[in-house]
């Protein structure tokens, strides 16, 4: 949690013209910090490098869980995970019953102050937000109270189970027969994003012409799996050298390492294994890369359509990830770990005449930060309770403060401060183990230094259980 600054402040452009601002969210599913403007020099990705010299880059974001359910509740409701269920991806089905009587989460929040909530694509675990065996049944809701309109585009893939791993022409996975990859000839309809981009269009325009403030949070899938995007965006990584990659190697002792479940069973790779092929490594790190510029491409259209209605310069523009990714790190694939891969996840705020626009801040931060900075930017009350704090002071002074991160996968525990990161494992019988990592030393997250450092691993120890201790017993 960041340090909450004293300053506070009302965005000049609002109160010149009595307009109450608008939210625009764009969350982007399983993408690391791979993007040319933070470092991934072979990546194509124009729209969000625009976006991060004109906004907040915040360089140093993690998310609450290197999951998707569990991530966007941290997103949705500001506040971590108090149990088992709020550590899944069922974790918002678990809390539903509270929200229809509590308005609770972060859109529910605009909702009832007047704001037009308008949800398309993956904003909760279920695109669209149903659940039901296709997540297609109207009266099984996720974040019952939450939105106006919550969309999700399915042809021509039937439902949004389909959708969520869709391959062209309306071809849903089959676990475990279904390619990892796939590129087909055609535009951006090909695959899902194209739909969702489409249906988001329209619901801006509709927007725009409407008195009401609006909350549009649009979902984009990709880069998650499979690895599918049109042809013309894995052509830009042909001949690409890519950077090698980074310890490789399995760890030795205690861990959260896992065999790459999701990656390896789910999906048919022909007796391929990336952990021991470089060479298929390097084509899977390849449709990646290509999947991330067709979700950049979805965010450019969203930043047009910004401009094109005039809505610019009257609109908060964040864009989330919703966690980090291995792409061989650790000899991983996948996310479900508690390493820097899994957890570092890309954050960027643009605001209406914000200072230093371009500059960015390596100040920690986390997800539960987001619900408190976007109500304080829309002159909303922030809800008691909460677990993170408004990063609007590191909006206005990208050198301000100091933060820590809190994170979680099932019965284990990470704190992440500016040089160190403790992991504990809780254990049935016997304390918890520890996993220490000096990031300021050469070896980084590779070394596990807990033995040698007790008064370190102490004090982070300590500090995760503050942290956690719920304040609230009810969702805020």
């Amino acid at each position: 949690m960041i340090v909450r600054s004293w300053i506070v402040f009302l965005w000049i452009v609002a109160l010149s013209y009595g307009e109450r601002t608008n939210v625009l969210l764009i969350c982007v599913d399983d993408l690391r910090p791979e993007i040319k403007s933070l470092g991934a020099n072979y990546i194509h990705s124009p729209a969000i490098d625009t976006l991060v010299e004109s906004g907040r880059a915040f360089t140093r974001h993690y998310v609450q869980a290197p999951t998707c359910g569990a991530s966007r509740y941290a997103l949705l409701t500001g506040t971590y995970a108090e149990n088992e269920n709020q550590r899944s991806n069922n974790a918002l089905f678990s809390v539903a019953s509270v929200a229809e009587t509590e308005p609770f989460s972060l859109p529910r929040q605009f909702r009832e102050k007047g704001y037009r909530t308008v949800a398309v694509g993956k904003i909760s675990h279920h695109p669209g937000g149903l659940g039901g065996e296709n997540w297609d049944d109207p009266e099984d809701l996720e974040m019952p109270g939450a939105w106006v309109v919550n969309l999700m585009p399915t042809n021509p893939w039937k439902h949004p189970r389909g959708a969520m791993h869709g391959y062209a022409g309306g071809k849903a996975r089959i676990r475990g027969e279904s390619p990892p990859v796939e590129h087909r000839e055609g535009d951006d309809l090909t695959y899902t994003d194209g739909w969702i981009t489409r249906e988001a269009l329209k619901q801006m325009a509709e927007l725009a012409q409407s008195e009401e403030p609006f909350f549009l949070a649009v979902g984009i899938m990709k880069p998650h799996l499979p690895f599918a995007a049109p042809l013309s965006y894995r052509e830009f990584y042909d001949g690409v050298t890519l950077p090698p990659i980074p310890h490789p190697e399995k760890p030795t002792g205690l861990s959260t390492w896992h065999r790459s479940g999701e990656f390896m069973r789910n999906y048919n790779h022909a007796g391929n294994d990336p952990r021991t092929d470089v060479a298929y490594a390097d084509f899977l790190r390849r449709s990646y890369a290509a999947c991330v510029t067709y979700a950049d491409r979805q965010v450019a259209r969203l930043l047009e359509q910004l401009e094109k209605t005039g809505l610019a310069e009257n609109t908060i523009v964040l864009l989330w990830g919703d966690h980090g990714y291995h792409l061989g790190e650790h000899a991983i694939w996948g996310k479900h770990a508690l390493f820097e891969e899994s957890l570092h996840a890309p954050l960027v705020i643009r605001t209406p005449g914000m200072k230093h626009p371009g500059v960015r801040t390596d100040t920690i931060v986390e997800t539960v930060d987001i619900y408190p900075t976007l109500c304080e930017l829309a002159g909303i009350d922030i809800p008691s309770g909460l677990s993170g704090d408004s990063l609007v002071g590191l909006l206005q002074d990208p050198s301000a403060g100091d933060g820590i991160a809190i994170s979680y996968w099932r019965n284990t525990e990470t704190i992440r401060t500016s040089r160190y990161r403790l992991i504990r494992h809780q254990r049935e019988e016997g304390p918890p183990a520890y996993e220490l990592y000096d990031h300021d030393s050469a070896e980084g997250g590779t070394v596990n230094i807990a033995e040698a450092y007790p008064k370190i691993v102490k004090k982070l120890s300590g500090m995760i259980d503050e942290s956690l201790s719920p304040t609230n017993p009810e969702p805020p």
